[in-house]
């Protein structure tokens, strides 16, 4: 005989999900973890993640709040290292055995790569790498043959260059 369904018993495996889960996956996600790595993390399927994401609102808001901070903080820290920044620091050094602590102020000049990853990422259309080119041009046959000529003549030229440097290097002979 079956066992009925009741609220207690929805049927189908119990779940593994744990309320302490909540707190590790917020801590977890404030390291930069993805939901594939959370899934290792508990030993369980992505799938079972996305399950306890639908079934478990606190442990989706946990998820939310861990990858938003994450990723504020890496923002931020993104943009003090485009544009620069300083901040205090004890130097601690030793002279003649004797310890000395001087209080400095330590500065780091702005990263151009850290500039270049911040425009194109904030602003794609005006710092892309990729040029957009019209190719709408429609050039008459009598263009096109000027082209032609220029770029024949251009390579008469170039290849007449290349012989004579050629023959300075004792490659080619006059009669080739």
């Amino acid at each position: 005989m079956k066992a009925e369904k009741t609220e207690t018993n929805t049927g189908g495996r119990p779940t593994s999900f744990k309320a302490e889960y909540i707190e590790l996956a917020y801590k977890f996600c404030l390291l930069g973890a993805t939901d594939e790595q959370l899934a290792e993390f508990f030993n369980v399927a992505k799938s079972t993640i996305n399950l306890w994401k639908q079934k478990q609102p606190k442990f989706l808001d946990a998820l939310k709040r861990g990858k938003v901070i994450a990723d504020a903080n890496v923002a931020h820290s993104l943009y003090r290292r485009a544009t620069g920044y300083s901040h205090p620091e004890t130097h601690v050094s030793n002279y003649q055995g004797e310890i000395i602590k001087t209080e400095i102020t330590k500065h780091y000049p702005p990263d151009t790569t850290s500039c270049i990853f911040w425009l194109k990422n904030r602003q794609p259309d005006k710092w892309r790498d990729k040029v957009e080119v019209n190719s709408s041009i429609k050039l008459d046959k009598e263009t096109l043959d000027m082209i032609e000529n220029q770029f024949l003549t251009k390579m008469a030229a170039a290849h007449e260059r290349q012989k004579e440097v050629l023959k300075e290097r004792g490659i080619l002979t006059d009669d080739e």
